[in-house]
């Protein structure tokens, strides 16, 4: 009787997840908490900020909400936008933005914040950082290459084919990002062309070859740099230096350790008041375990998982190689950028300033990541009889509304 009773919710969620638009449903569910919970907690960790900066509590939330509106218009023209169309876009796509980010090396345009010049100056106080659309262009970019040599990447020069010009003109970009000292950012680009040449069947020495080299390189940038030697080794002890290199770490663990399970509720960070630096932009999980407890934490870390499960079943579902290949780079991205995050927030890796998606503030990203979601939304309606399903609910929905 039990066993029966056991197999109940499992046949449930297997029926759920047969239907054409699980996918679908996935993507845009988990995408649309994240971004409710992260305008929420945005709010909560920077008001005490805002108001010792200008008098305003939500002067900095505000300008989220308006990224977040303008991401919401991005991921449903990405929802309406034809596979087709932007194929043909990805390499001007990938030029202009390759083009926004020589423009911040430049003298006297490029905006140094944080140790990285990797900003443009906007009209209003507002600021641009190409790095972050880099990642969704590259991926565009070799998504539609890889999709236009389906015969090559299976001939006998596969392994050319895989590898020109991917890894020059990907690695450049990634270059770029390290030379405006974003080193965070720069290892999700490499995260993402290495998944890429994974998926795309490039054999395993060369991918364990490459990312060997990748490790060296790494090696070389954190030893010429000072500050980055001081992170690492705080990393390993951050009670070594607790008022300076590791006073970021544990002001961390601290806000997770005040938390407990259910958290001191909604509002009630200690830690924002001043002790936790970056508490709204790349500390944000700390507040949340904080404000949440280890239930919220959790919470964020099952919907970060439900987008990662349902990019891969769009990628395995899916039999457009383009659609293929770029829901692969999008969930590499989303998946990876959110798992550095959260081991750095967690102790877990050493402290390199990079967000976590969809919830920390920062209106670039925020804007490209729901831009791309919606375009891993639109990938699932490639899947057998998803945009027939939709299309049948929606004239469903038009004969309810007549009557």
């Amino acid at each position: 009787m039990s066993t029966t009773t056991d197999r109940r919710p499992t046949e449930a969620l297997r029926r759920v997840l047969e239907r054409p638009l699980a996918s679908y449903q996935l993507v845009l569910g988990a995408s649309a908490l994240l971004v409710g919970l992260g305008l929420v907690m945005v709010l909560s960790a920077s008001s005490v900020l805002a108001f010792r900066s200008g008098g305003n509590s939500y002067a900095i939330v505000t300008k989220q909400v308006l990224f977040a509106v303008l991401g919401l218009a991005g991921a449903y023209a990405a929802l309406k936008l034809p596979l087709s169309f932007l194929r043909r876009a990805a390499a001007p796509l990938l030029g202009i933005v390759v083009l926004l980010m020589l423009m911040t090396l430049v003298p006297g345009i490029g905006v140094e914040v944080g140790g990285n010049r990797n900003w443009l100056p906007l009209a209003g106080g507002f600021r641009l950082q190409p790095s972050e659309f880099a990642k969704l262009a590259i991926i565009i970019w070799i998504a539609a290459l890889y999709a236009k040599r389906q015969k090559a990447l299976h001939g006998r020069r596969s392994t050319h084919a895989m590898l020109m010009p991917v890894v020059p003109i990907a690695g450049a970009v990634a270059g770029l990002v390290v030379l405006q000292k974003d080193l965070g950012t720069a290892l999700v680009l490499f995260a993402v062309i290495f998944g890429l040449l994974w998926a795309v069947g490039l054999p395993r020495k060369l991918v364990a070859a490459g990312a060997a080299l990748l490790g060296v390189a790494l090696v070389l940038l954190v030893a010429t740099a000072p500050h980055r030697v001081d992170r690492l080794f705080n990393f390993i002890d951050p009670m070594s230096d607790p008022d300076r290199t590791g006073y970021q770490a544990i002001h961390s663990m601290m806000a997770l350790a005040t938390g407990g399970f259910w958290g001191v509720g909604l509002g009630g960070s200690r830690q924002k008041w001043g002790a936790l630096p970056n508490a709204h932009t790349d500390f944000i999980l700390s507040v949340v375990g904080e404000e949440l407890g280890l239930f919220g934490t959790l919470i964020v870390l099952i919907l970060f998982v439900v987008l990662t499960v349902a990019g891969v079943r769009i990628a395995l579902r899916t039999r457009d190689p383009f659609a293929h290949y770029l829901a692969i780079g999008i969930t590499v991205w989303i998946s990876v950028q959110a798992a550095i995050n959260i081991g750095m927030v967690l102790g877990l890796l050493p402290v390199i300033g990079i967000t976590l998606p969809l919830m920390s503030y920062g209106g670039s990203s925020l804007l490209v990541t729901m831009t791309a979601l919606g375009l891993l939304a639109r990938c699932a309606l490639t899947e057998p009889g998803a945009e027939r399903a939709l299309s049948t609910r929606r004239s469903t929905r038009r004969k309810q509304a007549v009557r």
